[in-house]
């Protein structure tokens, strides 16, 4: 019985999914591992080993393989633990990361931060002057090679960069995604010096015209490469011997997975893929009902994410921004706030209430966790305020601690502000709410998309118990909480479903009209790269696809807009068609009419995605939770507040385990399940579909 698992790491808690070929499910949840995180992946597959009923060599025996979400590369990049890098670039470009095209004072600001001239600042560089080379070389526009490499100068230059502590080098040189000639021999010069060296080259990396973004991207990679490195070889060694004999795939932030082994090799890939699991899972559970517009909102420990799926597809970007730095990244649309279950919540200087985006994480935990933390978190908030069921937290693995919550919101909050304890705890889950729900609205409506248009769906730990909430302003179809076995492991379930993606691209900017045959050879020379990577991640697919898009944009602008391109031979009525998509979807982004042909097009840049669909995917089976009928039975009663405006009232609580197929109830109520709590606030109705899902609807 083969298994295929999913791995979600969080800050605060690891989830895990694992499903076998005759339709049977399973998930575990433990507490995640700071600072190592791989201790609680394998924590994690103990934990459903124990819940299959088998013996973990012989589950791990049996699996054809484990696709891993992992925080090694983001979290590095956010903390700033990250290799010692040495830069090569091209001979008088020794400045354009410092310079940064004026991107740096507004990349990823929104338009009042941006307003605020006075107040923008570039981000702080990512390594210092004096680790910065330049290689006497030059290859012009076309790729001819106009000056020849100084070897002997780039020797010196690399010697001096490792003497001054550089453990990784990135090149960037100008023009080389036209012709790589001479990242590739300045590689071979530093491992001629130090064979050990990791080295990252901007042609592999980011083969993207623009290079301010090509070089942040490369250096990037590189300053996490052998962190991801240092994290996936001893887990794979691990679980080898623990008796892994299928591959480790590691989940990238473009929805697909990619080997452990080729991963470190192109990390800046691998930053989102924490944020993608739930998306992916959510648009495969939407295959199976029917649902083609969905919000997708997950709350963590730390974190509340939101992506969205449209027409049956994750939203994508091209470019990615982190700390205010431009990637050359195509990476799902992932929206996030620290605004989790652990989110901490404070009062500033001027004595107003906030939560996040600190986290109390795994550990010490929030304040009702015993272990410590004085601090009050939204879980202690949903603790006092009578939603959490302190004797059935993670199904009665864990009890919670109500006067510890109770200590921490009122010396922190409640005393400072004149407001008992309750009254603080009503005060952040109201502000939670609240920050969730703008998130949610900006994500959907500032895409210009309809929220009556979509379903939501709600998943997490904490997501079941805040998700009417932050739904209530937006006005979507219902809310969909997952529930059967994936309750608060969805992210884990959305990594297990997900294919091997992978993307290669290449920039030929060139004006239009554009010779039929140039465009079918760069496609065909990517395709037949991106075919070769797919067979390099030792697994075996079902079957093979291939997608194909272009950058366009009129001639002058600075942004391209990705845009489609249909199967087949190229030729000129095909050259054509992409120029008129291209219009079509400049128009639907940025209004009718706003188009301007008589400017001119370009092509900028080609890319092709290969996915290998994998042969046995995970389904979420039919769920007899029960053999109840009529109405599903109240396991007690107790005071609450789950909504703001209702106050405190009198609430059903059910047990998940007796609700069956169909059953329906309105608020207020809470349902209890073994990895997560749902509340259903009043004027909202609950019912449970054939897969175990609870669906919430406002009256």
């Amino acid at each position: 019985m083969p298994y295929v698992i999913g791995i979600d790491v969080g800050g605060t808690f690891t989830d895990a999914f694992a499903a076998d070929d005759s339709g049977r499910v399973y998930s575990a949840k433990v507490p995640s591992s700071p600072p190592d995180f791989s201790r609680g992946v394998l924590n994690s597959i103990d934990a459903l080993a124990d819940n299959i009923g088998r013996d973990v060599a012989a589950v791990l025996a049996d699996t054809a393989y484990i696709s891993h979400g992992t925080t090694s590369a983001l979290n590095a990049l956010v903390t700033g633990d990250v290799a010692q890098v040495g830069f090569i670039t091209t001979l008088g470009h020794r400045d354009s990361i410092y310079i940064m095209n004026l991107e740096g004072r507004y990349a990823g600001l929104g338009p009042e931060e941006i307003q605020d001239i006075t107040a923008t600042r570039k981000p702080p560089p990512l390594l210092p002057k004096r680790r910065v080379k330049e290689a006497i070389e030059r290859i012009d526009h076309k790729g001819s090679v106009v000056v020849p490499l100084d070897a002997d100068a780039a020797r010196e230059s690399i010697r001096q960069l490792l003497a001054d502590g550089a453990t990784a080098i990135a090149v960037s040189l100008l023009w080389s995604f036209r012709n790589p000639i001479h990242e590739q021999r300045i590689r071979e010069l530093v491992h001629e010096i130090a064979p050990d060296t990791y080295v990252a080259l901007s042609s592999e990396i980011s083969p993207r015209i623009r290079e301010y973004p090509r070089n942040v991207t490369t250096l990037m990679s590189t300053q996490i490469g052998p962190t991801l490195r240092d994290y996936l070889e001893p887990l794979s060694r691990d679980l080898t011997e623990r008796g892994l004999r299928g591959p480790l795939l590691i989940m990238q932030g473009s929805g697909g997975t990619v080997s452990a082994q080729e991963a470190p090799a192109n990390a800046i890939t691998t930053i989102g893929s924490v944020l993608t699991g739930g998306v992916i899972g959510a648009r495969n559970l939407g295959q199976q009902l029917g649902h083609s517009n969905i919000i997708s909102t997950d709350v963590g420990g730390t974190t509340f994410l939101v992506g969205m799926i449209v027409d049956g597809e994750p939203v994508f970007s091209s470019m990615t921004t982190l700390n205010q730095y431009q990637l050359n990244v195509a990476m799902m649309k992932v929206a996030t706030i620290g605004s989790g279950g652990g989110a901490i919540a404070w009062l500033d200087d001027g004595g107003n209430l906030r939560v996040g985006p600190r986290s109390a994480g795994a550990s010490p935990g929030p304040a009702c966790y015993g272990q410590g933390g004085t601090e009050p978190t939204v879980t202690d908030a949903d603790l006092v305020l009578g939603i959490l069921n302190p004797g059935f937290f993670l199904g009665g693995s864990k009890k919670l601690d109500l006067e510890l919550a109770r200590e921490a919101l009122k010396k922190n909050i409640g005393d400072p502000l004149g407001l008992t304890a309750e009254e603080a705890a009503a005060a952040v889950y109201a502000i939670q709410n609240s920050q969730t729900a703008d998130l949610v609205r900006t994500v959907v409506v500032g895409a210009g998309h309809d929220p009556r248009d979509f379903m939501m769906y709600a998943f997490g730990g904490a997501g079941p118990v805040h998700c009417a909430a932050y739904g209530a302003e937006l006005g979507v179809q219902a809310i969909l909480v997952p529930l059967g076995q994936t309750a608060a492991t969805f992210s884990a379930y959305g990594l297990a479903s997900s294919d091997v993606v992978l993307s290669v691209e290449l920039s030929d900017p060139t004006n239009f009209p554009v010779d039929a045959a140039t465009v079918d050879q760069n496609f065909a020379e990517l395709e037949e790269e991106v075919r070769r990577r797919l067979a390099a991640q030792g697994v075996q697919y079902q079957d093979v696809t291939v997608t194909r898009e272009i950058d366009a944009r009129y001639t002058m602008q600075i942004f391209e807009v990705p845009t489609p391109v249909a199967e087949g031979p190229i030729d000129d009525a095909a050259v054509q068609q992409i120029a008129d998509d291209f219009e079509e979807r400049y128009a639907m982004l940025y209004g009718k009419g706003t188009g301007f042909r008589e400017a001119g097009l370009q092509f900028i840049t080609y890319r092709v995605f290969g996915t290998g669909r994998m042969p046995f995917k995970p389904e979420l089976p039919d769920t007899v939770i029960s053999e109840q009928e009529g109405p599903p039975p109240i396991k007690e009663r107790r005071r609450a507040l789950l909504d703001i405006r209702a106050g405190w009232q009198e609430v059903d609580v059910y047990d998940y385990a007796r609700l069956g197929k169909d059953s329906a109830f309105t608020g207020p109520a809470i349902v209890e399940a073994p990895t997560t709590t749902v509340v259903v606030p009043p004027d909202t109705s609950a019912t449970v579909d054939g897969l175990g899902n609870l669906v919430i609807r406002y009256q």
